[in-house]
């Protein structure tokens, strides 16, 4: 297979790469990232102005059309400087618009996609349960009560990023206690954000700081039927399909993350000197960047297989797991091989490589830990089911 881009593609690819080194250079990121109380409107409001918000979602409803190919370009670009500060972009471009794209009625994809084209709306993603992980289903025990004209939440969710900035919450509850399977009985909710019994409290966290992840209570929420998505009952089945874009999703931060772990370490190397001579001249730093490089080139051939099926409409759910675990791995071992090849500068919050380490030490956890994803693929092997 030729995983070549299409000279469409590669001219894309170009007009972002040149936007992003003149909006998002790497200090900017790094000064916004450092800011864990303060969301990074800068950021939104750059993409707004250049229209980015719009890439994935329909013509026909305000965006710019372009499949996952189209925004794992821009993803990887993005990321390249911005690491983590991606999903000022990826929560409400890939996350929240692909979820109405894929589950809402005509009705809300009228309402909601065209404002999120435009960058008037924010998006966050609520799933995560307290004590629950990679056990979503599991551990749910938020719920959704049936009332006149809509549905009561009651719960708390945990790792909700950016629900401090955000207009609305992609919410997923328990709508039936009796349901016999776990997977049964969910609904899937897009809860405006600023609704009466909403508290959202920032939690502290190593990386990726500024995007804000949060605990989130529900206390007797009141949402209208008109913002269920989906058939309540029917959430766990509408969402499947976007777990594998999810991964991709992750896949191309991770390798963008790895192309700017690579070009500072070359600068580096070119440019610091010692026993008289360019680091770069010796040979053990010469192999750590030849691991970064064959690191990047690994994850972007299975990064462009996965997306190039998941665009094809190919069953590609083996592979996206293992495109997020490789992915992952290689971009927390890559940053940390820059971090050795700055040496004490590498630790400084002067340069971006331990940045780059901690926005991604977290994705070898999420959304599924590598763990449960080999678990995954020895499954599909043939092995028994181990959990």
């Amino acid at each position: 297979m030729n995983f070549a881009l299409t000279e469409e593609q590669a001219a894309f690819r170009d007009t972002v790469r040149r936007w992003v080194d003149a909006e998002l250079p790497k200090d900017l990121c790094r000064a916004l990232e450092a800011d864990e109380q303060t969301y990074p409107y800068p950021i939104w409001d750059k993409l707004k102005a250049a229209g980015f918000f719009g890439i994935g979602i329909s013509e026909a409803w305000g965006g710019l059309g372009g499949d996952v190919l189209t925004q794992m370009i821009f993803a990887r670009e993005m990321a390249r400087p911005a690491g983590g500060l991606l999903w000022v972009w990826g929560l409400t471009s890939f996350g929240g618009a692909r979820t109405v794209s894929e589950c809402g009625s005509d009705a809300q994809k009228a309402r909601f996609l065209p404002a999120m084209a435009a960058g008037d709306l924010r998006v966050s993603l609520s799933m995560t349960e307290p004590g629950g992980g990679t056990d979503v289903l599991g551990a749910m025990r938020t719920f959704a009560d049936r009332v006149d004209g809509g549905w009561r939440l009651n719960g708390e969710k945990m790792w909700t990023t950016a629900a401090r900035a955000a207009d609305r919450l992609v919410v997923l509850a328990r709508c039936d206690r009796e349901a016999a399977r776990k997977q049964d009985g969910l609904i899937l909710l897009f809860v405006d954000a600023k609704s009466a019994g909403i508290t959202a409290t920032l939690l502290p966290k190593l990386g990726m700081r500024a995007m804000g992840s949060c605990a989130v209570h529900y206390d007797n929420v009141f949402v209208p039927d008109a913002d269920v998505l989906g058939e309540p009952g029917q959430a766990w089945r509408a969402i499947l399909p976007s777990l594998n874009n999810e991964r991709i999703m992750v896949g191309a931060q991770c390798l963008g993350a790895i192309d700017g772990v690579l070009e500072d370490a070359l600068d580096y190397a070119r440019q610091r000197r010692a026993f008289g001579r360019p680091i770069g001249q010796f040979q053990a730093i010469q192999h750590y960047i030849a691991d970064i490089a064959a690191a990047r080139q690994v994850t972007e051939l299975l990064l462009y297989n996965v997306a190039w099926l998941q665009a094809h409409g190919k069953p590609c759910g083996v592979q996206a797991n293992m495109l997020k675990m490789v992915a992952t791995e290689n971009a927390v071992r890559a940053a940390d091989l820059g971090i050795q090849i700055l040496g004490g500068m590498g630790y400084s919050a002067e340069t971006d490589m331990q940045r780059y380490w901690r926005d991604h030490r977290i994705l070898r956890m999420t959304p599924i830990s590598n763990e449960m994803v080999r678990n995954s693929i020895a499954e599909d092997l043939g092995l028994p089911r181990s959990f």
